[in-house]
């Protein structure tokens, strides 16, 4: 034993000068560099930024890559006694792995700006609902609408469809957009006074019209043809058995002179409208438009049809002072007559005009006679 301990302190002895700064400088070497790379560290976990679980986990790596350079093995222990007796190949490859470069460090994940997101966000997006919009417009599922119509009482749906100009290959969309151009064409329909469309999520369209009031029918025969409050006259008769139970009729058809003659009731009250049953053109030697309006109780108003408005509410006031049925006549001022003294001058007008006919009668003939003996007599005379 004590040889033994003699020999290893002989060997320690032998360790010159240069061995033992050798060993220091290398022992320093390893601090310094160990102290930098713990520094990088500190320095590359604060410019990332990185969150408290990674930087653990860098500290754990840190951590275990100082034992295995502080903690030998038997081999790395015996390389270093080998260095203590000054052995050179043990020296030499110990000095090699110091000068081996460090590897480098795994470069971090970038962070993408919040600002490159919103511009990638701003132009995707968009993008996508192009062409989803695109798609759509090339399926059938574009051109599908259910429309239905109401508040049409004398009108088929049908037709006002037809009016719209709604086709069964428009796009929903075209007709979403522009409702009041096809609503503004079903006015085109002389019954349609207006109307409009309304949307119902998905595919639901409502066209809601209002007609024209009738203001009476024209009679023509056994026709008759409503005529509106826009003064225009249907063409079309209608089923005497659709007829209301009382209504006005109107025995003239001229376009002009019927709106001229709805204007001037439009601005007549019910009351007097609802009690006139016959209005029929009765002109005068001073009068070309005057009208004779005959009411539900026979009376009758001559009132020319330029100053309808105007004269034919004063009825209202004559009305209560007839004590029968009379002729209230409204051509030059207004004052009224019976009807039987109406009929009575109408029986001597008339047997004046037949008096007046027999005689041009009477008078025909005599010059007729006198014409007759005439040629009898130039011929009598040729003949001797």
């Amino acid at each position: 034993m004590s040889k033994d301990k003699n020999k290893e302190s002989n060997q320690k002895q032998e360790l010159s000068e240069w061995q033992k700064r050798n060993q220091e400088y290398l022992k320093k070497k390893a601090e310094e560099e160990a102290a930098l790379a713990e520094e990088k560290e500190k320095e590359k976990q604060a410019r990332m930024g990185k969150n408290s679980k990674s930087l653990e986990e860098s500290k754990k790596l840190s951590s275990d890559s100082d034992q295995n350079e502080t903690v030998p093995d038997e081999e790395s222990s015996e390389k270093e006694e080998k260095s203590k007796k000054g052995d050179p190949k043990v020296k030499e490859e110990k000095e090699k792995k110091k000068e081996k470069p460090e590897k480098p460090a795994k470069p971090a994940k970038l962070k993408i700006a919040p600002v490159h997101i919103w511009r990638a966000v701003s132009i995707l997006v968009p993008s996508v609902l192009v062409l989803l919009f695109s798609v759509y417009l090339l399926t059938p599922l574009s051109t599908i609408k259910n429309i239905e119509v109401k508040g049409n009482r004398n009108t088929q749906a049908d037709d006002i469809k037809q009016a719209s100009g709604i086709q069964d290959s428009d796009y929903t969309l075209a007709l979403l957009l522009d409702k009041e151009t096809y609503a503004e064409r079903i006015k085109s329909n002389h019954w349609i006074e207006s109307a409009k469309i309304n949307y119902q999520f998905p595919t639901n369209f409502t066209i809601e019209v209002k007609e024209f009031d009738i203001v009476g029918y024209y009679v023509s025969g056994e026709e008759y043809y409503p005529i509106l409050s826009s003064g225009a006259v249907e063409s079309t008769p209608v089923n005497r058995l659709n007829l209301p139970e009382t209504y006005l009729t109107v025995t003239f058809n001229d376009e002009q002179q019927v709106k001229e003659l709805v204007t001037g009731l439009s601005t007549i009250s019910e009351d007097i409208k609802s009690q006139i049953q016959k209005i029929e053109l009765a002109p005068s030697k001073a009068t070309a438009d005057l009208l004779k309006i005959t009411m539900l109780d026979t009376d009758e108003i001559l009132v020319p049809l330029s100053e309808l408005s105007k004269k034919l509410p004063y009825y209202s006031k004559i009305k209560p002072q007839l004590t029968e049925p009379s002729v209230v006549d409204m051509e030059a001022g207004a004052y009224s007559y019976t009807i039987a003294d109406k009929l009575i001058e109408e029986a001597e007008e008339k047997a004046k005009q037949e008096a007046k006919e027999a005689e041009k009668k009477k008078q025909e003939e005599e010059k007729k006679k006198q014409e007759e003996q005439g040629s009898q007599t130039s011929q009598q005379s040729q003949s001797r």
